[in-house]
């Protein structure tokens, strides 16, 4: 061998010994399209929270309540913000058991720019934080106009680490119990947060209503909303914000966010029509209240389906829900006598769970091949993941209700849910925060 192979002799070997390091680091390499998607959609998502969900219920209520109740999903934006970097990020997402993750990425430990997936782990976890933020947000509605500033952040807090952070897990985190990619041992089809987001915030929120109590004068007294162009432009900041919210749980800027987008879309349309038709034929006029839940209901109905099912689908799954969700809120909530201030659970509870069964109805291998060529759903021959699709339904029903109950429970004890009378009739605005959203003067 000549001299000056013998010099390149220790770069070769290098060079073959770092070869397996160079193929994983060309496997696991961001993508910045994908990167850039998610991040989009991250802030598309926080849109919903503030300004969407803050409007559209701030609208809703009484003048003398608005600043309070948008208030609650403000605050949100920030106690979950902090929780999540503090735990509960790790709760969720880092390996643990079925029910509930380690505490691998405590205070966000491990999480930096490295890749997770196409796109980075700080971007994985930050889209992941938005849905942590509406998540409760969504139950505030449920008792609108009568809780504690203290109690309801009491309250908050607790469900995230009993509820959210376990759901949130089990369905989307590695070996959850619902997690149908990654060693479920029930494999429930959420593509975007069906059980994790809407069943659990609306079945949450029935049991608020119950447990705090009606509104003082409700149903007696006729309880008008302050202003529907501000829930009109919720509404419409919440459809705009939802195809971050569907679309973006793709994790990639790819045929599956596409398909997630249209479905999105179609279903809120269809919904609209089937929420204003119903209410056309019962009460003889449209409104344009009707039209913007209706809208939210098909965003709702669609979100555990949006990447799996097809376009035509989302019509009919949309155009269900706005009819389902109709039907729960003007006529079951006035049958059962409960007052859901602003029908959180007539709209994500209902709507949550008739979408998350339709999904186990409709999902397609045309639409995304999870199951690498398997059925998906009940109409292609997959009976076991109709059944697995029933079971998350139940398993999201009875955790959300029996862990609020008892929160419930601890916090009134403590810290105290409700306002006193006085303080109700006066509004929550002066009496928990100091201010008035519409001054008296000039």
């Amino acid at each position: 061998m000549k001299p000056n192979a013998l010099l390149r002799l220790p770069a070769l070997l290098l060079f073959l010994t770092a070869l397996p390091a160079l193929a994983q680091t060309e496997e696991a390499q961001i993508n910045k399209a994908d990167n850039a998607w998610i991040l989009v959609c991250s802030a598309l998502v926080l849109m919903m929270t503030g300004p969407g969900l803050a409007l559209f219920y701030g609208g809703l209520v009484r003048k003398k309540n608005l600043l309070a109740t948008m208030m609650q999903s403000f605050m949100m934006m920030a106690v979950m913000t902090v929780l999540w970097a503090l735990v509960g990020y790790s709760l969720a997402f880092a390996p643990g058991n079925s029910f509930i993750g380690g505490l691998d990425y405590l205070f966000l430990n491990g999480v930096g720019t490295e890749p997770n997936g196409s796109i980075s782990h700080l971007t994985f976890m930050v889209f992941q934080l938005m849905f942590a933020i509406i998540t409760p947000a969504l139950i505030s509605g449920a008792f609108a106009e009568r809780m504690k500033f203290t109690g309801m952040l009491v309250f908050m807090i607790l469900w995230g680490f009993v509820v959210y952070f376990p759901m949130a897990h089990m369905v989307w985190g590695p070996g959850g119990l619902l997690n149908a990619f990654d060693g479920g041992l029930i494999g429930c089809l959420d593509f975007a947060g069906g059980t994790v987001v809407h069943i659990s915030s609306g079945v949450s929120a029935l049991v608020c209503a119950l447990v705090i109590g009606k509104r003082k004068g409700y149903p007696e007294e006729g309880i008008r909303p302050n202003s529907l162009p501000l829930s009109f432009i919720g509404a419409c900041l919440l459809w705009v914000g939802w195809f971050g919210f569907n679309a973006g749980s793709a994790l990639a800027a790819d045929g599956i966010a596409a398909s997630a987008f249209v479905a999105t879309h179609f279903a809120a349309a269809a919904a609209v029509l089937g929420w204003l038709l119903a209410e056309w034929i019962r009460d003889g006029k449209p409104s344009m209240l009707g039209g913007i839940t209706g809208a939210v209901a098909g965003l709702v109905c669609i979100t555990p389906g949006a990447g799996f099912v097809s376009p035509m689908a989302a019509l009919v799954i949309g155009f269900l829900g706005g009819l389902v969700c109709y039907f729960s809120v003007a006529v079951m909530k006035a049958k059962l006598g409960y007052d859901d201030s602003l029908d959180a659970f007539g709209v994500h509870g209902v709507g949550g769970t008739l979408g998350a069964i339709l999904t186990g109805v409709f999902a397609s291998k045309a639409v995304n091949d999870g199951f690498d060529g398997a059925p998906m759903g009940l109409l292609e021959g997959n009976t076991g993941q109709f059944v697995n699709n029933l079971l998350g339904v139940l398993l999201t029903w009875v955790l959300a209700a029996v862990a609020t109950f008892i929160i419930l429970k601890i916090v009134d004890a403590t810290v105290g849910l409700r306002v006193d009378e006085a303080d109700e009739i006066r509004g929550l605005d002066v009496t928990q925060h100091g201010e008035e959203a519409y001054s008296q003067q000039g």
